[in-house]
């Protein structure tokens, strides 16, 4: 009959329907995974990309047009600032200078013998002007001539590297031709962007750590330097510089950086995993433990890293908070718990 059928389903269905209300028949303890909440340290971070330059770097070019005539490196080479890298001939300026350093010595001879007349008035004020302005312009053009020629020797500009040579011995040098760049590679920067809502917790020497892909798993560490003082209109972010240091030379400019800064610091946040939170509605639940019972309690989370919530409001360090089996419980349960990595199962 159909009426009997439906009064022995609702028999069978009134024994689960009290378990759900009112938990295990007879008090069974519920056994469950949990934890004991102790303080720790929260860093509030920012994920950003960015790209490692060189702190200094410049690609030398050839100022004068000439012959390359003697390389005093070799590609890759550590160098000194003032170091001599590339000597360009320099016959016909070696000349001018000669020239220009005998006009010189002769126009100095002259001044001086004007000065001597001068005093004695043998000679009028404008021949002795004329005496020191031909002094003062051979003096110039020597100094014009010497600079000149120096500029046949291609030095290094500061300390670091040399790249990959542009040009070789006996090749003709054009002005503007690039020859060889020098890289500065200790210590190198970083430059990234962070939203601009993030500009009041950035700040001067604030810590930062990168990845590369060049080297996984591996983080260096460095400092922001400088913040730009505009911020960029399209993407409405900021630009970060930081110096990095980079003592064994290991990284190189150009490589792309995975960048994380700490905001600040927490010492003493309260930390639960994320399976610990049990959803109601809009509220975040976990349940406390004391003397064997069960209580839900509401709290209040706020940053979030991997795996893990800090918990603002609603548990005080010290408490037990149940990590799983949060499904079969009820505000006042009995329960049992295990240390998490137990099987909730096993110690039932």
């Amino acid at each position: 009959m159909p009426s009997n059928r439906l009064f022995v389903s609702l028999i069978l269905l009134v024994p689960s329907l009290l378990l759900a209300q009112g938990g295990p028949p007879g008090g069974r303890e519920i056994s469950v995974e949990s934890i004991i909440v102790e303080p720790s340290v929260l860093e509030a971070t920012v994920e950003a990309v960015g790209t490692v330059l060189a702190d200094a770097s410049a690609m030398l070019r050839a100022e004068l047009p000439g012959q390359i005539l003697e390389r005093h490196f070799e590609d890759g080479q550590r160098v000194s600032r003032g170091d001599r890298l590339f000597s360009i001939e320099a016959t016909v300026l070696e000349a001018e200078v000669n020239e220009a350093r005998a006009t010189a010595e002769q126009a100095e001879a002259a001044y001086k013998r004007a000065q001597r007349l001068i005093e004695e008035r043998l000679i009028s004020d404008t021949d002795f002007d004329t005496a020191r302005a031909n002094y003062n312009v051979s003096v110039a053009r020597l100094l014009s001539s010497q600079a000149r020629l120096s500029k046949t020797v291609i030095r290094a500009p500061f300390d670091g590297f040399v790249g990959l040579r542009q040009i070789n011995v006996g090749d003709y040098a054009t002005i503007g031709q690039e020859l060889v760049s020098v890289v500065r590679l200790d210590p190198l920067r970083v430059e990234f962007s962070v939203p601009e809502t993030l500009l009041a917790r950035i700040k001067p020497d604030q810590a930062i750590h990168i990845t590369v892909g060049a080297f996984p798993g591996e983080v260096f560490r460095g400092l922001i330097t400088a913040i730009a003082p505009q911020i960029n209109v399209a993407g409405h972010n900021v630009t970060i510089r930081a110096s990095l240091p980079n003592p064994d030379l290991r990284l190189r400019p150009g490589l792309f950086a995975q960048v994380s800064v700490t905001l600040d610091v927490k010492p003493d946040a309260l930390m639960l995993p994320e399976q610990a939170i049990w959803p109601i509605g809009q509220l975040k639940t976990v349940y406390v433990v004391a003397d064997g019972k069960a209580t839900r309690r509401n709290v209040e989370i706020g940053q979030r890293t991997p795996g893990r919530v800090e918990i603002v409001a609603g548990i005080e360090a010290g408490e037990e908070v149940v990590t799983a089996g949060q499904m079969k419980l009820f505000d006042g349960a009995s329960v049992r718990t295990v240390r998490p990595g137990s099987s909730a199962d096993q110690a039932q």
